[in-house]
């Protein structure tokens, strides 16, 4: 399989490419509606490199909110950063390594930055392009029972970025609800992306940008996807921050190996 992978400058620059043919939606807010993400053949790759499920940590959210009452959580994550994957099978993690590199790629990067302009010069300002931002790609199970309600994700984030990865499309309804604000309160459905492969989305965090998840139901084996997010990397704080994070993060999945 690692021998049948395109090489990281091709898989960059396809990835620029759906980038910046993805159409600029405004409404409800400013996003990128992405296809073609990945080379045909690297995500083919990728869906027989689907990690087992013993191989994901528990991405349990806040209070625990993914967390069921036998102890099992409804999302589970691998962060796809070298020091996560090398417990990987040496065939998965020379697909996951390459996936991993190419989003944390300078070009990729100002790509998502230039195209997502009004959403970041609203928050920025005009020098938007400056702002530091650190990548986090994140391969993501979901099962069923899994949901969140309407958010705008944490202001720690600049950019929200997910690519869905399912087999077929056969569960295109699961894909992430864009929500409208009620004047009177609440939230109405304004569009749902659909969960189809080798597609995603992509928006700047900001005040508006409400998005949820309605619950997965049986007929649901697993929603993978790709969440990859910009955390903003702008203030030595930030920057401690995010790698303080990175390093947290390692820690806790070395303990997770040697407990197994």
């Amino acid at each position: 399989m690692a021998s049948d992978l395109p090489p990281l400058s091709e898989v960059v620059s396809h990835i620029v490419d759906a980038v910046d043919r993805a159409p600029l939606v405004d409404e409800p807010f400013w996003h990128l509606e992405l296809s073609g993400v990945f080379p045909d053949a690297l995500y083919r790759a990728m869906r027989t490199a689907m990690p087992e499920a013993r191989e994901y940590r528990a991405l349990k959210g806040r209070n625990n909110v993914n967390v069921k009452a036998d102890g099992s959580s409804t999302r589970v994550k691998i962060d796809l950063y070298p020091e996560y994957i090398r417990h990987l099978p040496g065939e998965k993690r020379a697909v996951w390594s390459l996936v991993g590199e190419a989003l944390r790629a300078e070009p990729v990067k100002d790509v998502f930055m230039r195209r997502l302009a009004p959403g970041l010069g609203r928050r920025f300002g005009p020098d938007y392009m400056g702002t530091g931002m650190f990548p986090v790609p994140m391969l993501t199970r979901d099962v069923a029972g899994y949901e969140i309600p309407p958010h705008t994700d944490t202001r720690w984030k600049g950019i929200t970025i997910q690519f869905y990865l399912p087999e077929d499309e056969s569960i295109t309804h699961v894909g992430t609800r864009f929500d409208r604000r009620r004047p009177e309160g609440g939230f109405e459905l304004a569009q749902r992306m659909s969960f189809a492969p080798n597609t995603g989305y992509a928006f700047a965090v900001g005040p508006d940008t409400w998005h949820s998840v309605d619950k997965l139901g049986p007929e649901v084996a697993t929603r993978d996807s790709i969440l990859h997010t910009y955390f903003v990397d702008n203030t030595p704080m930030l920057a401690f921050r995010n790698r303080g994070k990175r390093v947290g993060n390692f820690l806790l999945n070395e303990f997770r190996h040697l407990a197994g």
